[in-house]
């Protein structure tokens, strides 16, 4: 499976992508996560062992508090693969707007005649 798979794959559960919401604004204790996210210690814990596994997030301790932060290369892979199907998208769309414009100008000079 490539990384690009893999990290879809990771992302594809809701409350992984809450954690990695919450994490957008900064490094955070697990207990804060926990509390923001409404679900067993537990689970956070394993949610956030899968994210740091595969290299999302990154964890340093602070005394007994363990602090999570996002890791930015997973996101700039993965927009980079995503950057081709934007490009691909971009150009289709710029010949509709292209084509939609003719129609549209045909009707007007129709209307005009």
């Amino acid at each position: 499976m490539s990384n690009t798979s893999a990290l879809l794959q990771l992302l594809s559960d809701p409350t992984r992508l809450e954690i990695l919401a919450i994490l957008r604004d900064g490094e955070c204790p697990v207990g804060q996560i926990v509390q923001k996210v409404g679900i067993q210690q537990s689970g956070v814990s394993r949610h956030l062992r899968l994210l740091h596994q595969a290299g999302v997030v990154k964890v340093r301790a602070d005394g007994q508090r363990r602090l999570y932060a996002l890791c930015p290369e997973p996101f700039r892979d993965l927009d980079d693969w995503i950057s081709s199907y934007r490009a691909l998208w971009s150009d289709r769309l710029d010949l509709f707007a292209g084509a939609l414009t003719a129609v549209q100008m045909g009707r007007r000079n129709k209307d005009q005649s």
